[in-house]
């Protein structure tokens, strides 16, 4: 089989000679948008991540299995893998438990009033803040009961947190204290302490978060983003997000990357901006070559 790996793959010596010895001749290409070589059109599987945002999937006649080094599918062009009968794998389970953590990370950050301690320190201040809160017993929403949501109740559960899943196929989860569907989610938003955003970006998800949504949520609620960010309408979560200052949102996705220094979002001083960074961590490159190696030797089978 002939194999393209492309440098959104973390690819070494000792990666290369994996593959070969499952039986594959490896080809490297490491910056997506450059062109092709004519023998790189010819593979039979890649690995990858935007490959096909900037080259056009038929032009891969031989191609047979596509490999993402992302957990999303919202960068390949999914009616052609399927019409052509391509096998597409995901990066599933690598970057769940550093999002988890993150998302955890920010609403201690939020509840404990870090940012107030680290400003006091840097001035010198002694002064106490009697408004912390606490995790245990709030009432948790994840959109998205996926690997990556998860391992977010997982966390939250593990402070005592009441966690629902909101999926559009609900199933028992353990991590959960119950998993229902879609539907019910934006009925339920005004009882909810903490949202959080794991769902796949689809034509159905697209813009689902609205300001509609913002204006109905609890006092003081916080809602995190850390999945695609078009989940989110921008324009009308803005406006919304002005009025409603109690709500603090944690956006670490945005549906322009890099976010524009004209957006509206950078001076909201309730929206705390991170540079798509959550999934970020020492442990990814090992976890995603074992899912590539083995999804790989399961398909070669």
């Amino acid at each position: 089989m002939k194999l393209l790996v492309t440098g959104a793959y973390p690819i070494t010596p000792q990666r290369i000679e994996d593959f070969i010895g499952l039986g594959c001749e490896v080809m490297v290409h490491k910056n997506e948008p450059d062109s092709l070589s004519e023998d790189e059109f010819e593979v039979d599987a890649i690995v990858c991540n935007g490959l096909f945002l900037t080259h056009d999937i038929d032009d891969f006649k031989n191609l047979k299995y596509i490999q993402l080094t992302s957990a999303g599918l919202d960068r390949v062009p999914l009616n052609r893998i399927k019409e052509r009968n391509i096998t597409l794998k995901n990066a599933r389970g690598v970057y769940s438990l550093p999002m988890a953590e993150w998302t955890i990370g920010k609403v201690l950050d939020i509840y404990k009033k870090t940012a107030f301690f680290i400003s006091n320190q840097n001035n010198g201040l002694w002064e106490k803040e009697r408004t912390l809160r606490e995790i245990f017993a709030k009432k948790i929403a994840i959109l998205g009961a996926g690997s990556v949501g998860s391992e977010v109740a997982r966390l939250f559960k593990a402070f005592g947190a009441y966690v629902i899943g909101f999926d559009m196929f609900p199933r028992v989860n353990d991590y959960f204290d119950k998993v229902v569907s879609v539907e019910d989610f934006k009925s339920d938003v005004s009882e909810l302490d903490i949202i959080v955003v794991t769902a796949p970006l689809t034509e159905q998800t697209r813009h689902y978060i609205d300001g509609d949504l913002v204006r109905r949520m609890k006092l003081n609620s916080i809602l995190i983003n850390i999945s695609r960010g078009a989940l989110i309408d921008e324009s009308s979560f803005i406006e919304a997000i002005q009025h409603r200052k109690d709500v603090t949102a944690v956006l670490d996705v945005f549906e322009i990357e890099p976010l524009p220094q004209a957006s509206k979002l950078w001076s909201c001083p309730n929206v705390i901006i991170s540079p798509h960074n959550s999934f970020i961590s020492e442990g990814n490159s090992q976890r995603l070559h074992k899912v590539v190696l083995n999804n790989l030797q399961e398909y070669l089978k």
